[in-house]
């Protein structure tokens, strides 16, 4: 797979889907430019950017919907500081230690039609990136800063057991909320009820708007023991 990927590579080589530049999917000045989300969340939800950027909604549509799998590293290379810096504050403040990290699950349809989770790829990029910091560990701090966390990826605790109309072609709030009640389950329960109870839960998605995906799902892992649990997106 690595060959294969290295042979796609040269065919076709990676360009800013922006500005042309080669080399990346999507480059640091053109990210740099997308605004920093501004309206108002949860706060337990910390999106990155504003959806409404016209470089962050093409580039979350073409990794959603048009295959462009590689985005995922870049969003997740941002997600993931953003991460270590609530992280820092929140390990101290909250004990929020040891967290397992779950990505927003999409319906056994949605998935088959897709091919792939827009989330999960974010989430397996991430921990790609812990798994490097965390083999620098020998650097000294003040060359890295905060190298990397305790983060423990599952892909299949959660999962989405209600087909739901996309939320965002939904307008009204409170259809929103309706939309997306008892869409989500925990797989074999009484297997990962001991894995969760007690826990720290990081969700992470690729758009939060009303924040109701986030907030059914927090509530299924909430009622099966989690301790607590925050999310983070790529836009809001």
């Amino acid at each position: 797979m690595h060959l294969l990927n290295t042979i796609l590579d040269i065919i076709f080589p990676a360009k800013c889907i922006l500005c042309g530049q080669t080399g990346v999917d999507l480059c640091l000045e053109c990210l740099s430019e997308a605004p920093s989300a501004e309206r108002e969340s949860a706060s337990w939800i910390f999106p990155l950017y504003d959806y409404r950027y016209p470089a962050i909604k093409k580039s979350l549509w073409l990794l959603k919907y048009n295959g462009k799998k590689r985005l995922a590293k870049v969003f997740a290379e941002n997600i993931y500081d953003k991460m270590l810096e609530e992280l820092s504050e929140l390990s101290v403040l909250q004990n929020f230690t040891e967290a397992i990290l779950i990505p927003i699950p999409l319906s056994p349809k949605r998935y088959a039609e897709r091919g792939y989770n827009q989330a999960e790829l974010i989430c397996e990029e991430i921990i790609k990136i812990n798994n490097q910091r965390q083999s620098l560990k020998h650097w000294p701090a003040s060359a890295l800063g905060s190298v990397s966390c305790n983060l423990n990826l599952q892909k299949n605790i959660l999962i989405k057991i209600k087909e739901t109309e996309h939320q965002a072609r939904i307008k009204n709030r409170n259809i929103r909320l309706k939309n997306v009640i008892d869409s989500f389950a925990i797989k074999d329960k009484e297997k990962n009820i001991n894995l969760l109870k007690g826990r720290n839960i990081i969700l992470i998605d690729d758009i939060t708007t009303t924040g109701a995906t986030l907030s059914e799902a927090k509530k299924v892992l909430k009622h099966s023991g989690a301790r607590k649990v925050i999310a983070f997106t790529v836009a809001h």
